[in-house]
């Protein structure tokens, strides 16, 4: 049995403890030569839209992508460190993704808002990069809205690892938006209320299935296998 699984990283795989803000503040000041007044706003969105949220709120005309973007990577490698001290893994994270990475037939990568390089630490930070399948991940420079980053992962994963067109996708993910991008996009989705949306949020926006978190491995495998039988 096939599967496609896409895990969100922040609030859904790690607590970033506000280290996230502070790499968008940091990008913000190296690109504008001065700090922000509005913070960042993050909403489940990407990176692409929350830079370019926070340039309007502040009232600066928004610079290039590649500055954006080369400001972003230099601020998320700066604060790795940070992240190992205040931030941490999500309950059952380590066990759901070895169990995922093990499954024959499954790929087991990323759909995330985060630009790659930041993806990357932030998953480093707490040893779930080897666990992943990275390269063929959707992130926050390959499309401004989430939806459109379900396609992208696909054509990656179907090209790259010689899967079906045909073969199931699942989001899990802690956001609205994360439910949004499944749904819009033909994907199923498991939401998890590890964010700042209940579940009761979570299920107004469609989601079928909310956990608390993904300590219960047995449950969230079971859960999967049958979206790979369907």
């Amino acid at each position: 049995m096939a599967l496609i699984v896409l895990w969100d990283i922040d609030h859904t795989l790690i607590d970033n403890a506000g280290v996230s803000k502070e790499i968008y503040a940091a990008a913000y000041e190296a690109v504008t030569g001065s700090r922000p007044v509005e913070p960042a706003v993050t909403e489940g969105r990407t990176d692409r839209l929350i830079m370019r949220d926070m340039f309007g709120r502040n009232g600066v005309a928004e610079p290039p992508w590649p500055d954006v973007e080369a400001a972003l990577i230099q601020a998320g490698a700066e604060r790795l460190g940070a992240l190992q001290v205040r931030g941490i893994a999500l309950p059952g994270v380590q066990d759901v993704l070895k169990a995922a990475a093990a499954q024959p037939g499954w790929v087991s990568s990323v759909l995330t808002g985060n630009i790659a390089a930041n993806a990357r630490v932030k998953l480093s930070a707490f040893g779930l990069d080897a666990l992943l399948d990275l390269p063929v991940g959707a992130y926050g420079a390959d499309a401004e809205e989430r939806p459109h980053l379900v396609g992208v992962a696909r054509r990656r994963i179907h090209r790259d690892r010689n899967l079906s067109a045909g073969t199931p996708v699942v989001l899990v993910g802690d956001t609205p938006r994360d439910v949004e991008a499944a749904l819009t996009s033909g994907a199923h989705i498991i939401a998890v209320a590890t964010g700042v949306d209940s579940p009761a949020a979570l299920e107004a926006a469609g989601a079928p299935v909310v956990l608390p978190d993904l300590s219960d491995t047995d449950r969230v495998l079971r859960l999967l296998e049958d979206i790979a039988r369907s």
